[in-house]
């Protein structure tokens, strides 16, 4: 069932939220305002919000452009590049301090995936055990001998002694989006905006790219994925091991979830990675 319910008008969108187990109506909200105040213009602007009706609903501004599509170079890459920067930074951090951590941070993820591969490397099947995280819900189908491959090394990875306490140090705090799915970018040939914050919150530089740039919409657009916008972010100085294991951990978590032809290129990803 879609999270929420959409309605949009000639200037406005509605945003009727039928999930409200990790707080997206108040951290959509939140995001908006926040956004509105220190980097207006990057996202929909705040118009009216009622937090507590059943459905809980949002009421935005209505931006121009079209969801990003196709190779991404050039200019376009530029955009990206530009706009992930500007919502990663656009808050003070006496702001940001203060805010909640976004949903699904990098510690809780490895230990949905860690508890998910290693059931997979040992049968056939397996569906994700936490019910509350909405869309967490990996079926893995054995079979195809790269994905066997790439869930045995990955299993191998995601237990080694270490990688839990490397995730949990402190890191480049910036604003996370909490979802990097390429539908929520809007180009209008000159720049990029940016939509849908219902996971948003507190977060950290590596990890955010990497869920910029590991998310499966990436690499089902265009094969070479945001490669050029990845160049032209690069890591904070420091930051370059610890996004390798956060595009790792991101990746295992849609090599888990996906199932049909893409997972076999999303095997091959995993292997490259690690």
């Amino acid at each position: 069932m879609a999270m929420h319910g959409i309605d949009v008008r000639s200037d406005v969108v509605i945003k009727r939220f039928r999930s409200v187990d990790r707080d997206q109506p108040r951290r959509e909200w939140r995001a908006l305002e926040l956004l509105d105040r220190y980097a207006p213009g990057l996202a929909p602007a705040p118009v009216s919000a009622d937090l507590d009706a059943d459905p809980p609903t949002v009421v935005m501004s209505r931006l121009r452009g079209e969801p990003v599509r196709g190779p991404i170079t050039g200019r376009l890459a530029d955009a990206i590049a530009e706009a992930v920067t500007r919502v990663q930074r656009a808050l003070p951090q006496s702001v940001l301090r203060r805010l909640p951590a976004r949903a699904d941070q990098a510690v809780e993820l490895l230990q949905q995936v860690r508890s998910s591969v290693a059931s997979a490397v040992g049968g056939p099947t397996v569906t994700d055990r936490d019910p509350t995280v909405p869309g967490r819900d990996p079926m893995v189908a054995d079979g195809d001998p790269v994905v066997a491959d790439a869930l045995r090394q990955a299993a191998k990875w995601a237990a080694q002694q270490g990688l839990e306490e490397l995730l949990a140090r402190p890191a480049t705090p910036v604003f996370g989006t909490g979802d990097g799915n390429l539908a929520n970018y809007l180009w209008d040939g000159t720049g990029i905006r940016v939509l849908d914050f219902e996971y948003s919150g507190r977060s950290d530089l590596a990890f955010e790219l990497a869920e910029v740039v590991e998310h499966i919409s990436v690499w089902r657009n265009d094969v070479r994925g945001l490669t050029a916008v990845l160049e032209r972010l690069g890591p904070a100085a420091g930051e370059g091991g610890r996004l390798t294991e956060c595009r790792r951990l991101l990746a295992l978590y849609w090599l888990l979830r996906i199932r049909g032809e893409t997972r076999a290129g999303q095997a091959e990803r995993m292997l490259a990675l690690l």
